[in-house]
């Protein structure tokens, strides 16, 4: 499955890790050029996950029209095949009105499926997705690292030993197929003649990042995070498999169902979003279609908007 080459062509691309200020670049640059802005972000395509995503604000969405926001329940469990479809959806409406198509996110997974197209694999084993999980929680990560390693060798080395989800996914695919899911994840490079007038990826200061990190952890739960994590548990179905195990939602709803000190949940929350931070980093730079632009102190909304018009000036669609 792929995002028909045609239509990325005339699309461009703006990823980055988590607080690096892809979103309000994005939204100065769509303004400036006419683009609407489809999200590449995992989490922000369920109602109700709002703060914690960072999602755009009704504001913001005013400003420039935003796509496949709020589109699944957080129970739903939502893939990467639907997601494809859906960009394709989105795209084509944009550029049939004029618009330009603006990807905006930092979830690797969909960027690299955009531009290489991504093999689905077989359906998930949820009994043996379980079991696995029981056993990692049992055995801890370098166990399961260690146990992906000796089936898949080349999985094991693009994955982060505690990226257990993952994990577990590549273990499965091979004990369900018999063959390492690295195989089907060896797509070439896009050719240049066929990627996006533009596929930037912010490359930040890793101190001024993890600065940005901590006072957005905080501001997001002086905004209600926590409410907003009460409120998802409380809703007729509790969050699904996915949405559950959401960058920070996690922590909150383990606080909420056992307790704990609050304080050493927000700095956890703080350490698993800069550990989460270079993993994006490692995808981003594996990418050769997308050029970094290095952000840092002083890299305003406004300077990195200027910055992407400059690159865009430079090829012409």
């Amino acid at each position: 499955m792929s995002f028909p080459s045609g239509l990325l062509r005339h699309c461009l691309i703006l990823a980055g890790p988590t607080a690096s200020g892809k979103s309000a670049a994005a939204l100065l640059l769509a303004e400036r050029i006419g683009a609407e802005i489809v999200s590449l972000d995992s989490m922000t395509v369920y109602r109700g996950m709002d703060i914690g995503t960072a999602k755009p604000s009704d504001a913001e969405r005013q400003r420039v029209a935003h796509h496949l926001l709020d589109i699944a329940d957080p129970w739903e469990d939502f893939s990467v095949a639907e997601y494809l479809r859906l960009v394709r959806q989105a795209a084509d409406r944009i550029l049939c009105k004029g618009g330009i198509p603006l990807f905006v996110g930092g979830t690797g997974l969909y960027l690299r499926a955009l531009l290489r197209g991504f093999s689905a694999g077989p359906q998930a084993d949820w009994q043996l997705r379980q079991q696995w999980q029981q056993d990692a929680v049992r055995n801890g990560p370098a166990w399961l690292h260690g146990e992906l390693r000796r089936r898949d060798p080349a999985a094991a080395a693009r994955l982060h030993p505690n990226d257990m989800r993952r994990l577990i996914r590549a273990i499965e695919v091979f004990e369900l197929t018999g063959r390492p899911i690295s195989e089907d994840q060896q797509q070439q490079p896009l050719p240049p003649a066929l990627r996006p007038r533009l596929a930037v990826w912010l490359q930040p200061d890793r101190d001024w990042l993890g600065h940005r990190i901590d006072l957005r952890v905080q501001q997001m739960l002086a905004d209600g995070w926590l409410q907003e994590a009460r409120t998802l548990l409380e809703l007729p179905q509790p969050p699904g498999r996915t949405a559950s195990q959401a960058l920070g939602y996690r922590e909150l709803f383990q606080y909420l169902q056992i307790g704990g000190d609050l304080q050493a949940v927000s700095a956890g929350i703080c350490t698993a979003t800069r550990q989460f931070a270079k993993r994006q980093h490692t995808w981003f730079r594996s990418l050769t279609e997308c050029q970094p632009l290095s952000v840092g102190p002083g890299s305003s909304a406004e300077i990195v908007a200027e910055q992407l018009l400059e690159k865009l000036a430079d090829r012409p669609g």
